[in-house]
């Protein structure tokens, strides 16, 4: 009798190359454009166009400089946005429930029609996360597009978040990281992905993949920091000591 293939559970997520992200903002724009269209409340801004503007993002573009004595710098582009955690702190801290996990896929979502805006889950998230909307008086996070990936109206390329389908160098992915055969999962594989500060034992799905040697530069895989980091940026300030 043939043995059945071991059910693997699904987890939905990203993976985000820094060797060819290029910092262009435009998985940003376009995860801004598409929820604040089409995604529960619009996703405000305050005075965006003023001195002192202040507005509500789910993803966020960092870049930094590094350089080695004798050798080239290098910019490296981080985005960073909700890591849709295994062991999600944001989730079990919330009083009212409205953070939760779905069973289906994975993803964290809030239930708008419950959240207080109290911050808990802000505060617990050791990513920087979320965010307040200031108008709206309720927490948003990143929700992987979980409005256009299941919409059968849309084409078949175009059920995948926003800020995939739009990245213009190809350095976000989106798949299946349940499953040991999905093309993200292999890509984890053969490149060498990590997770970010995985000291913190969140167990987040979204996996980050290393950037390759450029010129001079010798750049080690930050995934050999998981034993190093502590807090985003001392695991920052380890990855860069690499370069």
């Amino acid at each position: 009798m043939t043995a059945l293939p071991e059910k693997t559970e699904k987890k939905l997520g990203l993976v985000i190359d820094l060797d060819t992200c290029v910092g262009c903002h435009g998985c940003v724009t376009a995860c801004k454009g598409w929820n604040t269209q089409n995604y529960g409340a619009p996703l405000s801004d305050q005075d965006a166009y003023g001195s002192d503007p202040s507005g509500t993002f789910l993803n966020r573009v960092f870049s930094y400089e590094a350089q080695k004595e004798g050798c080239a710098s290098q910019t490296v582009h981080m985005p960073r946005s909700c890591l849709h955690c295994e062991d999600a702190p944001c989730v079990t801290v919330c009083p009212t429930g409205a953070s939760y996990k779905r069973e289906e896929d994975g993803i964290v979502l809030v239930d708008e029609d419950r959240c207080i805006g109290c911050g808990l889950c802000a505060w617990s998230c050791p990513y920087g996360a979320r965010e307040l909307d200031r108008e709206a008086g309720i927490m948003k996070k990143c929700t992987l597009c979980v409005d256009r990936i299941y919409n059968e109206n849309l084409p078949e390329e175009d059920r995948v978040p926003a800020c995939v389908r739009t990245c213009p160098s190809g350095a976000r992915h989106f798949g299946d990281l349940g499953d040991p055969e999905s093309d993200v999962s292999k890509l984890v594989a053969d490149r060498g992905g990590f997770d970010l500060m995985p000291d913190l034992g969140t167990k987040p799905v979204n996996k980050y993949l290393p950037p390759r040697p450029k010129d001079q530069l010798n750049t080690a895989p930050l995934n050999a920091l998981a034993e190093e980091p502590k807090g985003f940026l001392g695991w920052l300030d380890k990855a860069l000591e690499k370069l």
